[in-house]
């Protein structure tokens, strides 16, 4: 599924897949002797995946902060980030 409908090198990394309904997870990730699955399903409500609704979205990259926020119920199209302070280049 990785490479033929993601069109990607499934060794190059972690892949995060949810059901229809978005009550299941399912992590494909690559371990020290093959491939290794984790799956987490939800009682009560969906997980708040940042994907569009549309069939046009079959992929994304999400980071490793906004995983976690994924797994631990945070919707990410309403949190925002606050201003932090940036040193000006000298």
């Amino acid at each position: 599924m990785v490479q033929e409908y993601l069109e990607l090198d499934a060794f190059a990394g972690l892949f995060v897949f949810t059901s229809c309904r978005r009550d299941r997870v399912k992590i494909l990730y690559r371990d020290r002797d093959g491939f290794a699955v984790r799956s987490k399903r939800l009682k009560e409500g969906s997980y708040a995946v940042p994907f569009g609704d549309g069939a046009g979205e079959r992929r994304r990259e999400i980071t490793a902060q906004e995983l976690g926020a994924l797994l631990s119920g945070i919707d990410l199209s309403t949190a925002r980030r606050p201003k932090r302070y940036r040193r000006a280049d000298i």
